[in-house]
């Protein structure tokens, strides 16, 4: 629209262009044939309107030019306003194309929105028809399942109906068969230890159990009978008490003397023995076996765990009665079992095994077994400490171990104070677990390596050699994985740490 206005403009402008070139020539340029003075003056006249003519011209020119000049403003003007136009009409379109777009994504936007509910709703319709025929299949699998259960629950009833009548009558026969190979084993076992004993009675070779029953019973005996008798005659008991009273000093007066300890060991000797060469009654003899065995015993208790060198009198004294003193050895021993325990054999006594829930019947069966094992008791029937008990069972196995190292003269000595039973004492402390738990058995196995020292390995060489390898791999890593001689307890810890640096001396000497 613009563009069609600028070129009637430019129409009109040269249509008047022409019309006053026209016009000018039709006036001017027409012959005239005057007079002279009129031709000068019409040459005046035709200079001045040359001159007129020529300066319409140039005014012509100049608004020619100006009109140039207005026209090409008019164009520039005109151009700016196209130019404006069309980018005014670009960004109307490119508005209208925005506006359009955005339409349709508003359009396309409800289009998916519209598109989306209704997959949303396709897939909640599916999704219902599946759930609603997961749980028909659910319940058809439910009611299928249920029905199996039944079947199955009924077959089972039937099977263990006829599986218990089936195991009634196997187990009828079972036992039937059991109670024939128990009673067939129980013949076997009878006649095997029948056997197993009279061999260990030909051998000299006895069980810790068996050891410990038979000294046990021996002490029992001794105090139900022989003291009993002896006590229950006054002129009995006057003797005993008379022999005793001369014999318990005679131990406290022990020094390292060996004049001294023959002197004591003979004195004892004529107490048992009178020189007059009268006998004394059984009884009473063997009464004061007793007293005399306590005496040495409740001796090593006092001093021996104070000192323990003084148990080599001790033990000198001891060895020479063991010699010397008809049946000393065996009531010696059932002593030595009283006031150690099992320690002497060495056995684990153990209790009645009760656990039910009456604590005054356990706290009894554990009293009981202490006391088997060698605890003692003050006067308030409280139970002697732990400490007190591995001191008081180190210094009478001490002079037990020293006794072991003599070597008879005159003949030997009972078979429970035979140099052997230091072999035996180890190797069935070695094999028994139990024994091997209790913080006394590093105390113990200490004491047994200090007083052998390295005799040991002069005796039993190499199998001595082993035997110590194995003691001390037992209290450095464990005789078992994770468990060392003697648990954890502060007692078996120390001792442990003796019983290594004495296995290391041995060795190495």
């Amino acid at each position: 629209m613009i563009l069609t206005k600028i070129g009637n403009v430019k129409r009109v402008l040269m249509h008047l262009y022409v019309y006053s070139s026209a016009r000018r020539g039709k006036l001017y340029d027409k012959p005239t044939f005057q007079h002279t003075a009129r031709k000068d003056l019409n040459s005046d006249q035709k200079r001045f309107h040359d001159a007129q003519d020529r300066g319409r011209t140039a005014e012509m020119e100049r608004r020619a030019a100006r009109y140039a000049h207005q026209v090409q403003e008019i164009e520039m003007h005109f151009e700016r306003l196209r130019l404006k136009a069309k980018q005014e009409e670009d960004q109307l379109m490119k508005d209208m194309k925005a506006r359009q777009t955005k339409i349709w994504e508003g359009i396309e936007g409800v289009i998916k929105a519209e598109e989306e509910k209704l997959r949303a709703k396709l897939a909640e319709e599916a999704r219902q028809r599946e759930e609603e025929e997961r749980k028909r299949d659910q319940k058809r699998k439910e009611e299928e399942e249920a029905r199996k259960a039944k079947e199955e629950k009924e077959a089972a009833e039937k099977r263990a109906r006829e599986e218990e009548a089936r195991e009634a009558e196997e187990e009828i026969r079972r036992q039937k068969e059991q109670e024939e190979e128990a009673a067939r084993l129980r013949r076997a076992q009878e006649l095997e230890e029948v056997q197993q004993q009279e061999i260990r009675r030909i051998v000299g070779m006895t069980t810790a159990e068996a050891d410990w029953k038979l000294y046990h019973d021996l002490l029992e005996a001794t105090k139900r009978d022989t003291m009993k008798t002896v006590k229950a005659d006054q002129g009995g008991k006057s003797l005993w008490s008379k022999g005793r009273r001369e014999i318990t000093p005679k131990i406290g007066q022990l020094t390292s003397d060996p004049g001294e300890i023959n002197r004591i060991s003979l004195d004892i000797y004529y107490i048992l023995n009178p020189r007059n060469g009268n006998p004394l009654h059984p009884a009473i003899y063997k009464a004061l076996l007793y007293s005399l065995s306590k005496a040495i015993i409740l001796q090593a208790e006092t001093e021996v765990t104070a000192e323990k060198n003084s148990a080599r009198p001790l033990a000198t004294v001891a060895f020479n009665l063991l010699e010397t003193v008809k049946d000393f050895g065996e009531v010696f021993f059932s002593k030595l079992v009283q006031r150690a325990g099992g320690w002497p054999v060495p056995y684990l006594v153990a209790s009645d095994n009760y656990s039910g829930p009456d604590q005054a019947r356990k706290k009894a069966a554990e009293r009981t077994r202490k006391l088997a094992m060698g605890f003692r008791e003050d006067g308030d029937s409280e139970m002697e400490t732990l400490d007190v008990y591995i001191t008081r069972i180190s210094g009478i196995m001490r002079i037990y171990f020293n006794i072991l190292k003599f070597t008879p003269n005159q003949q030997p000595l009972h078979s429970a104070f035979q140099l052997p039973r230091f072999w035996t004492w180890l190797t069935r402390l070695l094999r028994n677990k139990q024994l091997l738990e209790l913080p006394v058995t590093p105390n113990l196995i200490y004491t047994a390596l200090d007083v052998m020292d390295i005799d040991g390995r002069k005796i039993w060489g190499r199998q001595y050699n082993k035997l110590l390898e194995l003691i001390y791999e037992g209290v450095t890593a464990g005789y078992e994985p994770g468990k060392l001689i003697g648990g954890t307890s502060p007692e078996a810890n120390s001792a442990r740490s003796r019983v290594r640096m004495t296995v290391e001396r041995v060795l190495s000497g």
